[in-house]
């Protein structure tokens, strides 16, 4: 199909959609309360709105009042029930798949419910938006000139009582219409597949004879199977290969450590970066300009939101708020009420708001991945800006890190410990740990008041992992694949001692 015709089709379905879009640009907190509306309609008859009377809820204070804040461990036996073919538990229609994750939290696996309304009106949309939105600030575009290289989780779907999980990537894979299919790379089978290293292997085999246009997937996975394409056709960049590639569609984890890398092998400053917030428990926010940090939450995607201001998390005076209470710059957890039946449920991830007006985010890290041991309350957000900073400043590059505390003894005051998979390593560690001390001071105030004279915390320590450290930790811990991720921050522990045996067993430790 001819590019002008392609493209006017595209912006036939913007305009359409932009009508929508502006509604809740116009009017974001009614959208919301009219979408919870629905939502306690369509469920008010299931058990759980049974057990909660959702046909005497009118408003959002009656529904903060009578129904708790859950969490996945909280929804568990229901899901488990919908699982075995149960129906009507907590959603209205049957939910035919469930999303299979063990997150970052633990080895533990947990099944989102994934719903047709789900699936349809949150995830397939949002996919159309995101195209519909680059495509109005790219009116040039030639990205279906060619197919989009989609890099998804290593999981089959397995089928059993009549319902089916997998990761979501499979998921909506396996129920994608035969025009997507079309226009992606590699195929289904290959894309299905569960050996996630031979699936590599496969993936570069067939995409190297596409004509590839655009990226899509996890940017710690995507800059492996990329350097493995290279490897294999001794390219010294990618426009060697894929002369049409235009974009980069990118999501799960923060982008800035590995920016530079891959603008080393996309090195044209036309090349465009998209990013998107979505998860198993759904679709929650696309950039929509060229060249920007920040995303704008959607609103119509069959999701409530609110918001739990992170210095009140946990606490006896935790606060739980509406969109139309959230403050610029504060740190917030989410609470999702959703179009697959997860009612106030807490998904675990922490966003900022840029702006009220329209609402923009940005992922500032997750609720369980902070370090607040010595009241320095260091998030994500803290340690991949002075990370990128440092990594800037020393020009090194970085494969994967993780950050634990070094606990107080007796006389001995706490720091915090780093181990670092370089790509690039530092001329001079110590120096590389000076300027990274230095950045997070400026970037996170109570960490730089514990700093202060060495009140409360030592200057940092850095372990330097040998090569494929943290590759080798996720595949012991059967973790290779799309949707998994390495902890950045922890209270604990558990994995830097984990990740510290492994390192001890190969001569590269230093």
């Amino acid at each position: 199909m001819p590019i002008p015709l392609v493209n006017s089709i595209a912006s036939w379905f913007l305009k359409k959609r932009f009508h929508q879009i502006e509604l809740f640009l116009k009017y974001p907190n009614e959208v919301q309360l009219e979408l919870l509306h629905v939502l306690l309609e369509t469920a008010k008859n299931t058990e759980f709105g049974k057990i909660y009377d959702f046909a005497t809820i009118s408003n959002y204070e009656t529904f903060k009042e009578r129904v708790p804040i859950r969490s996945y461990e909280d929804y568990e036996a229901m899901i488990e029930r919908s699982r075995l073919g149960e129906h009507n538990i907590f959603w209205s229609t049957p939910i035919k798949w469930f999303a299979k994750s063990s997150g970052t939290t633990g080895s533990k696996s947990k099944f989102i419910p994934v719903s047709e309304e789900s699936l349809e009106g949150c995830h397939f949309a949002a996919g159309k938006d995101l195209l519909c939105m680059y495509l109005n600030n790219n009116e040039n575009s030639k990205l279906f000139t060619g197919k989009s290289l989609r890099l998804g989780g290593s999981k089959e779907l397995y089928k059993e009582n009549g319902t089916s999980y997998g990761d979501l990537s499979a998921i909506i894979i396996d129920n994608m219409p035969f025009w997507a299919e079309y226009s992606s790379t590699p195929n289904n089978e290959v894309s299905l597949m569960s050996d996630w290293e031979f699936k590599m292997k496969a993936i570069v085999n067939e995409t190297i004879q596409e004509n590839v246009t655009s990226l899509a997937g996890v940017p710690s996975w995507m800059l492996v199977l990329l350097n493995q394409v290279l490897e294999t056709t001794g390219s010294e960049n990618l426009f060697k290969i894929w002369n049409n590639l235009e974009v980069y569609f990118h999501g799960g984890v923060n982008f800035d450590p590995y920016k530079d890398q891959y603008q080393k092998i996309l090195p044209e400053s036309s090349f465009k970066y998209y990013e998107i917030y979505n998860a198993s428990e759904g679709f929650f926010a696309i950039q929509d300009h060229n060249n920007s940090s920040e995303l704008l939450l959607m609103l119509d995607y069959g999701i409530f939101y609110e918001f739990i201001p992170m210095d009140t998390y946990g606490s006896d005076n935790e606060k739980v708020i509406p969109l139309s209470e959230v403050e610029i710059d504060k740190n917030y957890a989410i609470i999702i009420t959703t179009n697959a039946g997860l009612w106030r449920y807490k998904i675990g991830d922490t966003v900022r708001f840029t702006s009220i007006n329209p609402y923009r985010i940005k992922v500032s890290g997750r609720t369980k991945h902070h370090i607040n041991v010595f009241g320095e309350e260091l998030i994500i957000e803290n340690a991949e800006e002075a990370l990128r900073k440092t990594i800037q400043t020393t020009n090194t590059e970085i494969i994967d890190y993780t950050v634990a505390p070094i606990f107080m003894k007796e006389k001995e005051k706490g720091a915090h410990e780093w181990i670092i998979e370089f790509k690039k390593h530092p001329e001079n560690i110590n120096e590389f740990i000076n300027i990274l001390d230095q950045n997070l001071q400026q970037v996170n105030s109570d960490y730089e008041a514990k700093r202060y004279c060495n009140t409360t915390l030592n200057i940092l320590q850095i372990r330097v992992a040998r090569p494929n450290l943290f590759y080798d930790w996720l595949k012991k811990n059967n973790k290779l694949g799309g949707q998994h991720k390495i902890p950045r921050l922890s209270n604990k522990r558990t994995y830097m001692e984990e990740l510290i045996n492994l390192n001890k067993t190969n001569s590269y430790y230093s």
